[in-house]
Formats: C-alpha cells, structure tokens, sequence
C-alpha cells in the first residue's frame, strides 16, 4: 500500500469519525435513548464478530485437517514407492546373482 492510499484511508476514517459525532449531536432520541441504541448495537457487532471469528476459526481448522490428510497420503505413497523401489532392487540383484541388503 502506498502512502498516498494510507493517507486517504486515515482521511476516510476521519470523515467517518466525524460524520459519527455530528450524528449523535443532532440525533432525534434523548442522550439516554441514543445510549442504549448505540450499547445495544455495539453488542449486536461484538456478537457478529465473534460468530465470524468462530466461522473463521473453524474454516482454518478445517483447512489445517485437510493438510495433513494430503501430507499423510503423500508420505503413504512415498514410503509405497520406496518400498516397490527397494524390492525390485533386490530382486534385480538376486536375479543376477549378487545379493546385497539395503
């Protein structure tokens, strides 16, 4: 991100601070009805969070499981090729006959 598009994200969030502050001061409800409808989203936002960062939590694990599904399979077949590898190997070199462990 360049410096320009810092620049113009702080001025966004300052407008938007701002546009906040001019719309509680002129608000229709009284300062104890506007509270309680600000508290009440606040907790309407903290909850969404949550169930986002619970969604995502479960996304990521999800995710990790299948990583080591994939890596464990991976392994499975390497350790069959080496195998087979190994034991054509060893029939290769019994067949002519010198024979050497591996």
């Amino acid at each position: 991100m360049s410096d320009r598009d810092g620049n113009s994200f702080v001025w966004f969030l300052a407008g938007l601070g701002l546009g906040a502050l001019a719309g509680v001061l002129y608000a229709p409800r009284s300062g104890a009805e506007t509270r309680e409808v600000l508290r009440a989203r606040a907790e309407e936002g903290r909850d969404y969070v949550r169930g986002r960062a619970r969604e995502a939590r479960e996304q990521a694990q999800g995710w990790a499981d299948r990583g080591r599904e994939v890596v464990n399979q991976q392994k499975e077949q390497f350790r069959a090729a080496y195998e087979a590898g190994r034991q054509a190997y060893h029939e290769a070199t019994t067949e002519a006959g010198t024979t050497k462990n591996l």
